[in-house]
Order: C-alpha cells, then structure tokens, then sequence
C-alpha cells in the first residue's frame, strides 16, 4: 500500500491512457481509409480524365494503409515518422480530389457524392481530435518518466518505460481537407488594359521661303 501511495503505478497508467488514445488515432485513420474507395469510384464516374488525381490518392492511400503499426510503433522515432508521413500524404491528395468539384458542377448534386462529404468532414475533425488527444496523452506520459518521482521509478521498477512520439503540428497534418461541394468561387475577371497612347504625328516642315 505504501508502495503504490508513492507512484509506482502512475507510468503504467499513463502509459495505457497513452496507448489507448493511439489505438482511436489508427482507428479514425482506417475509417478515412474505408471511405476512399467509394469516394474515387463516384468521382470517377463524372470526371473521367482526372486519372492523375484519382490515381494519386489511390496510391496514397495504398501507402498510408501498408504501413505496419503497433503499440510499439509510439516509442520507435523512425517507424512512427514513416507512419505519419504517409497519412499526411493521403491528407494533401485527397484535398486535391475534393478540389475536383470546381470543374464539375454535377457532383455537387449526386447524392452519393454529399454523403460521403458528410461522412470525410467528420472524420478529419475526428482525426485531428484524436490526434490532439492523443499528443496530450503523450506529453503527461512523457513529463512521468522524466520528472521526480516518475523518474526514480523508470530507472528502476520500470526500466520498459521510453519516451513516446507526437504527431507534428504542421499545417498539411492538422487541416482538414476541404470537402465543401458548394458554389465554385467565381472566376477572376482581368482589368482590361489601359488604351495606347496615340501615335504623335511628326510636325509638317517649314516651308522654304528663299
């Protein structure tokens, strides 16, 4: 009793609170990843000649879902980077796939098309909250076992304890891919361009009086 009133059980539980919040990251990840397919196929079907988006999401997609991750993956700098990397490409394609729409005013009212809008904007805000939760998590775990007296017991009882990693902040991560389908913006109207100055015709010469 003595014993667990210092803390020696606190890492253990913060490690779990930690581990946790990574397993609903890789969750809301897979569920974009399940979204994807049908979301290419419609597309497909009205924007034929976009192969280069389609493809390239389709290939990211593959990457982001090839990477093999477990509960260690959180304490390897190089796995958890490839892992993140990956899903941060897949957010950068698919933000040029929704872009898409601009050009085809038809998807805007395809059914199909609105409920996937509807299910791909909640689970980037789902992402980013699992994401933001799961970064929290890691900052108490990590402050645990580098602080007194997290520290007396990571060098001793739990000698298993390492630093866990964080998703990076950056901009690409952390925002949502636009999946409006509303209004295309209006088209940019040019200034029209300034008349030319007329030609100035050359003085008559003076006539010869001699």
């Amino acid at each position: 009793m003595l014993i667990a009133g210092c803390g020696v059980n606190t890492i253990p539980t913060k490690d779990e609170a930690a581990k946790a919040q990574w397993a609903e990251v890789q969750n809301q990840y897979q569920r974009r990843a399940d979204l994807i397919p049908n979301l290419v196929e419609t597309v497909k079907g009205y924007a034929t000649q976009e192969r280069e988006v389609l493809t390239q999401v389709t290939e990211a997609r593959a990457s982001a879902t090839q990477v093999k991750v477990d509960a260690s993956t959180i304490t390897d700098p190089a796995a958890f980077e490839k892992y993140a990397q990956a899903q941060d490409q897949l957010s950068g394609v698919l933000g040029r796939l929704m872009m898409i729409q601009e050009r085809f005013p038809d998807l805007k009212s395809n059914q199909p098309v609105l409920a996937l809008q509807s299910q791909l904007e909640g689970t980037e805000n789902r992402i980013a909250i699992a994401r933001r939760d799961y970064n929290a998590a890691v900052q108490d775990y990590n402050t645990e076992i580098r602080t007194f007296p997290g520290a007396l017991w990571a060098g001793t009882v739990h000698r298993w304890a390492k630093p866990m990693q964080t998703f990076a902040a950056s901009a690409s991560a952390q925002t949502a891919p636009n999946v409006n389908f509303g209004a295309p913006a209006a088209p940019s109207v040019a200034a029209p361009a300034a008349p030319a100055a007329p030609a100035t015709t050359p003085a008559p010469a003076a006539a010869n009086t001699r």
